[in-house]
């Protein structure tokens, strides 16, 4: 069965990791964390220790239904010097296949200029690494097969975009209703 993929690297935010995790795993999609760290626990920003499901060495590519980047530092620039993480994430581009990536992790995409002629936001300040994109700071992006967040705060919002691309609308307001949000 294919799964959205959450990687983790050493220094990631841990509310952008685990608050899409949660929605995404309420809504009943197959999510799972995957460490880029060679070890199964990985320490968030804030000493928050996770451990993932699997690590990307045990990942096959034809197993992953879309690549989901948290932000926080060093955790962006650690996925962004990923070799295996970058092959992913080339391939997944070239195939037109869905990437998602919150706060300072768009850059992993900016860098690699996949955001080229696309709305794109990102943690104000790392917008310069979002080559060719049109920098909107709007919480939330949607563009193509990028869905893309601003940070923390758009944690929630981020989580549910990619909920309702896989899930749709229905399910999102359901999931909403179940966690008492404000509509």
């Amino acid at each position: 069965m294919k799964s959205i993929c959450i990687f983790l690297a050493t220094g990631f935010e841990e509310v952008e990791a685990l608050f899409p995790l949660d929605i995404l795993r309420r809504g009943g999609l197959s999510v799972k964390t995957v460490s880029v760290t060679g070890e199964p626990a990985v320490t968030g920003a804030h000493g928050v220790p996770v451990t993932a499901d699997c690590l990307i060495e045990d990942l096959k590519e034809e197993d992953i239904e879309m690549i989901v980047l948290p932000g926080g530092l060093p955790g962006a620039t650690n996925l962004d010097a990923h070799a295996g993480l970058d092959v992913l994430v080339r391939s997944f581009a070239d195939a037109q296949k869905p990437l998602a990536a919150i706060c300072a992790a768009p850059l992993v995409y900016g860098r690699r200029g996949l955001l080229k002629g696309k709305k794109a936001t990102c943690y104000p300040g790392f917008d310069k690494y979002l080559e060719g994109a049109e920098y909107t700071g709007n919480m939330v992006e949607v563009a193509d097969n990028f869905i893309l967040g601003k940070g923390p705060a758009a944690a929630s919002a981020f989580g549910f975009a990619i909920l309702e691309k896989f899930a749709g609308a229905g399910k999102v307001a359901e999931v909403k209703n179940g966690m008492l949000f404000a509509e």
